[in-house]
């Protein structure tokens, strides 16, 4: 439906600035005038140019955005208006997205647009974040909110950084063994290759499949270079449709034991996201629409869009997280404790806590198992291409 950019002032006589979803101009018109509101102005609304901008350049850089969240919690909390620290932030931030945005911001709430709808119109900042600051702008409770969702964040890129941590010794063995196999496969086999043809020499099944393998590789070698290049670009395009997603999840949910880490780790940043919105005040049905917009998974957006139905008419959460074998069993009895003693957002930041603990044990076994697996692969690759080489060597000596 279209947005309209609208100008107007409620009973009080407060003049507001808003940004509205409706089917038509006119229904807009009838519902401010039925519930008293003068109108000033309403046009059809047109994204900004930091808008634009954030549009082409994709999301800003989270850790630059908490940053600035910390500075502006601190800001605010040491008695500086809203305007002001906009204007502060934006004129001392390194990072020009953040400032164009910024600048942007300070403007639509200097002519009296709500902040979180000024944030909400730039189209780059998390649902999450500007659903928490509608909850602190009704609360009163800006500051508090803010600094709960900088502390969600920080949790979350630590447990990130964890992962990514631990997988860059895999990652570069991994990195070390396909350049040592390129390198034997299409420098060394091609020289042995040519001193072998020149000698004439009967060579052994093992070395002509080696020569072959380096041949094959050294004359496609652009061809190859070209088909992966072309198949990767291709993948990633294709992951971009709703229907390729949700295939590639039933896949790594699917994946033994690295699918149950996959789903544990998804499952520990919905929780902590759903826990820091409940704790912000938010309510239940609509943190649950707030954190299917914001997850990865597209299984856990469907699952999320079934809950938020099912919680509106009525059922408890754990019922509604019931009714797909996606969710941990485990994760759904400590959500309803949760619900029964009423500490639902507590049980949900414990359910985080503990995936998070289990997914890093978990991980830590798997990097056990391949780092071996890999020296050995390494070893065995090294030792046949070597027995393959010089096996034809051997055999000329005995003859001699």
């Amino acid at each position: 439906m279209p947005e309209f950019d609208c100008k107007f002032a409620d009973i009080q006589g407060q003049v507001h600035r808003r940004i509205e979803t409706w089917s038509s101009e006119e229904e807009l018109r009838n519902d401010y005038a039925a519930r008293g509101f003068l109108l000033y102005s309403v046009k059809p609304h047109r994204p900004l140019v930091s808008s634009r901008i954030g549009e082409r350049l994709g999301r800003l850089n989270l850790q630059q955005f908490v940053i600035f969240n910390q500075q502006f919690v601190t800001l605010t909390r040491a008695g500086l208006p809203i305007l002001r620290s906009l204007e502060l932030l934006a004129g001392n931030t390194k990072h020009r997205r953040l400032a164009a945005c910024l600048n942007v911001i300070h403007e639509n709430v200097r002519t009296g647009m709500p902040l979180s709808e000024a944030f909400r119109a730039q189209g780059v900042f998390p649902p999450i974040y500007t659903t928490s600051l509608v909850a602190g702008e009704k609360s009163g409770s800006l500051s508090e909110v803010i600094d709960r969702y900088v502390q969600y964040q920080k949790l979350s890129l630590s447990v990130r950084k964890k992962l990514l941590v631990s997988l860059i010794y895999p990652t570069v063995l991994v990195a070390l063994v396909i350049a040592m196999v390129i390198f034997l496969v299409t420098f060394v086999v091609p020289e042995f290759a040519e001193l072998y043809d020149s000698m004439g020499a009967q060579l052994p099944y093992m070395t002509q499949l080696l020569v072959s393998l380096g041949v094959t590789l050294n004359t496609n070698l652009m061809l190859i270079a070209v088909l992966v290049v072309g198949t990767v670009g291709i993948l990633t395009v294709s992951l971009r449709s709703e229907r390729a997603r949700d295939f590639m999840d039933r896949v790594k949910l699917k994946i033994p034991f690295l699918g149950q880490i996959w789903i544990k780790y998804q499952v520990s940043q919905l929780c902590r996201l759903l826990s820091t919105l409940l704790t912000g005040g938010i309510p239940l049905v609509q943190a649950l629409e707030t954190t299917g917009q914001s997850i990865d998974s597209r299984l856990l957006q469907k699952q999320m869009r079934t809950a938020q139905e099912m919680v509106t008419e009525g059922q408890l959460l754990s019922e509604s997280l019931a009714t797909d074998a996606i969710f941990p069993s485990l994760a759904i009895e400590m959500v309803q404790v949760g619900e029964s003693t009423g500490a639902l957002p507590e049980m949900l930041n414990s359910v985080a806590e503990f995936f998070d603990d289990d997914v890093s044990t978990h991980m830590a076994a798997v990097l056990s198992l391949i780092e071996p697996a890999i020296m050995i692969f390494m070893g065995i690759f090294v030792a046949f291409v070597l027995i393959s080489l010089y096996l034809p060597i051997f055999s000329l000596a005995e003859r001699i």
